[in-house]
């Protein structure tokens, strides 16, 4: 999904619009020599220039077939108008020489060049997710053993996917790889699979309500450096707002320019639209851009977001060149991008095991955990313990000696928001579509692709299938998936008018697929961020990860890698105190 979507979402320990010093960048990249050589693998992909668009075709990862060659005619340029079909990969951008993917390598390096452990840890985890993979991954590659406990029978979590009985995959939600994803960027090159995300061209696309089926486009030029680029894209952009409010807007983010890190991180206890009200700037610029952005980064409307999120992905996405370029995964996440980390954590030794459901934390009668107890029976030991899983489940298994400690109970303001994830295959192709992400800008909509131009798994010549986030989700998620469908075609009769109507009387659906997530990532509100949990817990022997917890970034799939890492280094550090710690039972076993 966008940063939500986008599982998307974001913290920065640095400052928020910083830069660093020749040195330092030197310092990093030396630091790195000889280490990281799995990062410089390229996509297959040919270098197309838009004058080449008649005639594209995706290219990449030769397992998934021959290249698909899709012809079409070129559009031209207007400042807003209908979408065509074009099908075209771009080049991976040059990421390596950012500082944050060298911030992000070197922590990866550590793990692989830490001293190797005399007595490697059986640690056990307990989520599946790209939290809990990145936990055991890192921790498998400094030498100790992973044991990943997954629920259910899939892996990824909050990026699960399932086949339907036609051999067709439906999703999640819809997930965006940025260029300003470091930690995930770093471990596609890691596992040698960055063939396998398909970089479409660097715009943002938005719908426009009051012209029905247009669309208008913020376009950042690759030959400008950054924020140049993304200012260049503002500029030349006057559909969705006029030359006054983008003087105002700028005018108002100044402060956050000039204020770095300490001014983003004090917008936390505010709203976006209580913030943008503070600063001058007219409530349409919150209509035309921020509605569309609160929904895509945490499924949320402006007037519950805190300020701080959007500050930090604006942060992001203007400091750095490919910071808002997007990518697609190439197939479905759980043999995708999933099965490679579990494949590379069984290589190291680790373990993960599938249908093994947590029911019960046993404690120690000094509060430490004896072991988890799963709802088969199965008592599974270890020397540490870690869970992975979203804050809304580690709150429903928490001990009850644990709830009143001041790191627990800070939990509860942390609430997952409920999204829903639309799958629809129409009889037809659509043409008023694009090879992108597509912002709906609808009331009950968030985001939009048409997967089978995007993604080569589920590329289709003769029939679309768009997945789209159903955001806002709250009085939606407990309604019936027929009710969800109604809802969803009257908003699509609006972004197709020529080609989709709410009693199909022109398009057909020819399937669906609806997927409720009631708690999915943590409600960016106001006054969170105090309540984010640092990785290692009070409990000795007991540690957390997740999106949730605190690290750089916060509801995201980045932010649930680095979470990992980030658990991964506090174990990897107290490793001698818990080897002391666990030599210490085994002499209290002896004795009694």
């Amino acid at each position: 999904m966008l940063c939500a979507c986008l599982y998307h979402h974001h913290t920065f320990t640095s400052s928020a619009f910083f830069s660093i010093s020749q040195f330092e960048l030197f310092r990093i990249q030396m630091s790195l020599c000889g280490s990281v050589s799995a990062l410089n693998l390229r996509c297959g992909f040919r270098h197309v220039n838009s004058d080449m668009m008649n005639a594209t075709s995706f290219r990449g990862s030769e397992s998934m077939g021959h290249p698909l060659t899709i012809p079409t005619k070129t559009r031209p340029r207007k400042a807003s108008h209908p979408l065509q079909v074009v099908c075209l990969d771009y080049p991976r951008p040059e990421l390596e020489n950012t500082v944050n993917f060298l911030e992000a390598s070197y922590l990866s390096s550590s793990f692989r060049v830490s001293p190797r452990p005399t007595k490697p840890l059986k640690i056990i985890i307990a989520g599946a997710g790209l939290a809990g993979l990145s936990t055991a991954k890192y921790l498998a590659d400094a030498g100790h053993k992973p044991l990943l406990l997954e629920a259910r029978d899939v892996l990824g979590g909050k990026v699960a996917a399932w086949k339907d009985e036609d051999g067709d995959w439906y999703e999640t939600g819809l997930h965006i790889f940025f260029g300003a994803y470091p930690n995930v960027q770093n471990l596609f090159g890691e596992l040698g699979i960055n063939d396998r995300l398909q970089w479409k061209e660097h715009s943002m696309i938005f719908a426009i309500p009051n012209k029905p089926g247009e669309f208008s486009r913020f376009d950042f030029p690759e030959v400008l450096p950054a924020p140049i680029n993304g200012i260049w894209a503002i500029l030349k952009n006057n559909e969705m707002l006029t030359w006054p409010e983008k003087v105002k807007f700028a005018i108002g983010l100044l402060p956050a320019i000039l204020g770095g890190q300490t001014y983003v991180e004090a917008q936390d206890g505010i709203t976006v639209k209580e913030w943008m009200r503070k600063q001058g700037i007219p409530d349409r610029v919150t209509t035309e851009v921020f509605i569309a952005m609160s929904k895509a980064l945490n499924f949320i409307n402006p007037d519950e977001l805190s300020m701080q999120c959007i500050l930090i992905a604006l942060n992001r996405f203007l400091q750095e060149k490919h910071g808002s370029k997007m990518a697609f995964l190439d197939g479905n996440p759980p043999e995708r991008l999933c099965m490679p980390i579990v494949d590379h954590i069984r290589s190291l030794g680790g373990e993960v095991k599938l249908n093994s459901r947590i029911q019960k934390i046993e404690l120690n009668s000094d509060a430490t955990v004896k072991n988890f107890l799963l709802t088969n029976g199965e008592v599974i030991e270890g020397d540490v313990y870690v869970f992975a899983t979203p804050v809304d489940i580690l709150k429903l298994l928490l001990p009850e000696s644990w709830k009143e400690i001041p790191y627990f109970k800070k939990l509860e303001k942390l609430v997952g928001v409920p999204v829903i994830n639309v799958h629809i295959w129409f009889d037809r192709k659509l043409k008023n579509t694009s090879d992108h992400l597509l912002f709906s800008r609808s009331p009950l909509l968030s985001v939009y692709a048409d997967m089978s131009v995007t993604c080569k798994e589920y590329y289709n010549p003769n029939q679309s299938m768009l997945e789209l986030v159903f955001a806002p989700a709250e009085e939606w998620i407990s309604r019936s998936d027929s009710e969800i469908i109604d809802a969803t075609m009257k908003e699509l009769a609006k972004l197709f008018p020529d080609e989709i109507s709410a009693d199909q009387s022109k398009a057909k659906i020819l399937k669906y697929h609806v997927v409720k997530t009631p708690r999915s990532v943590y409600k960016t509100v106001p006054n969170c961020e105090p309540c984010r949990p640092l990785q290692r817990s009070p409990v000795e022997g007991f540690y957390l990860a997740g999106d949730y917890t605190k690290q750089k970034y916060l509801a995201s799939m980045e932010g649930a890698v680095l979470s990992g890492k980030f658990c991964a280094q506090a174990i990897v550090q107290d490793y001698e105190l818990l080897v002391a710690r666990g030599e210490g039972r085994l002499a209290e076993a002896s004795i009694r």
